[in-house]
């Protein structure tokens, strides 16, 4: 006997619930860039969801990369940021040049990686700010499925920034999470100045993952003061600007 259509809807808005569905109306951020924006769902970074993004290989070097990109999401988005670590080693400097300033940045030292998790779950449902960035070793799929709920309940962009203090800890990157989006940021040499001078940091940036979209990597130029990134000049005129291995990435 097939069971009643109030039971059919029931289920499905509690499938709908655990993937994300409902929750406020949110649209999405883009980066500005046409060769970034134009392959990724919709066209930018959905709002009121939850992203991961991790620096590559090269320890503390490509994890401060990493914050900036989190801090230049965040910097694109009005109002105050909420900003949890598990130490109080933030360097609020580098957040300013990649465009968020400390006047917009609230700090939680939480004290353990747990503790961290459950004040950006309390961040995102707070539904007041633009956007809450936390620390996240290891996001296991239950606490990020949470953290995914709360974005969209709050209709706020959440930010796991997978920083890693021990090595060991890095394998927990490729468990599968609830993120709408995985990135992973490394540094590059910047582009030789024909006057003496360091030129725009670059990036490697990679989608690792995208719900509904192909993974990709491409050559960056770092946050500017806005939060903006840039395309080096010698590729904006090409099609070697997405860099693009196109890879199909789980939806």
């Amino acid at each position: 006997m097939s069971p009643p259509p109030s039971a059919l809807a029931d289920l499905r808005a509690q499938i709908a619930r655990l993937e994300g569905a409902g929750g406020r109306a949110s649209g999405v951020l883009p980066f500005g860039l046409p060769h970034l924006d134009q392959r990724l769902p919709g066209g930018g970074l959905a709002l009121g969801c939850l992203h991961e993004v991790a620096g590559g290989g090269n320890g503390a070097v490509d994890g401060a990369a990493a914050a900036c990109f989190a801090a230049g999401i965040a910097a694109r988005l009005p109002g105050q940021v909420l900003w949890c670590v598990v130490q109080a080693d933030l360097f609020a400097p580098g957040l300013a040049q990649a465009g968020l300033p400390p006047c917009r940045v609230i700090h939680v030292e939480a004290g353990d990686e747990r503790d961290v998790l459950a004040c950006m779950e309390e961040g995102l449902r707070h539904g007041g700010l633009a956007a809450v960035v936390a620390e996240a070793p290891r996001l296991p799929m239950t606490a990020s499925r949470r953290l995914h709920l709360a974005a969209r309940e709050g209709g706020t962009l959440g930010v796991a920034l997978r920083r890693w203090r021990r090595q060991a800890e890095a394998s927990d990157f490729g468990q599968p999470t609830a993120a709408m989006t995985r990135w992973r940021v490394s540094v590059l040499p910047s582009a030789p100045l024909p006057v003496p001078g360091v030129g725009r940091p670059r990036w490697l940036v990679e989608l690792i993952r995208a719900r509904a979209g192909e993974s990709f990597e491409m050559e960056l130029e770092a946050c500017d003061g806005a939060g903006r990134l840039g395309l080096p000049a010698e590729l904006a005129d090409g099609p070697a600007a997405a860099h693009g291995r196109g890879r199909s990435a789980a939806g």
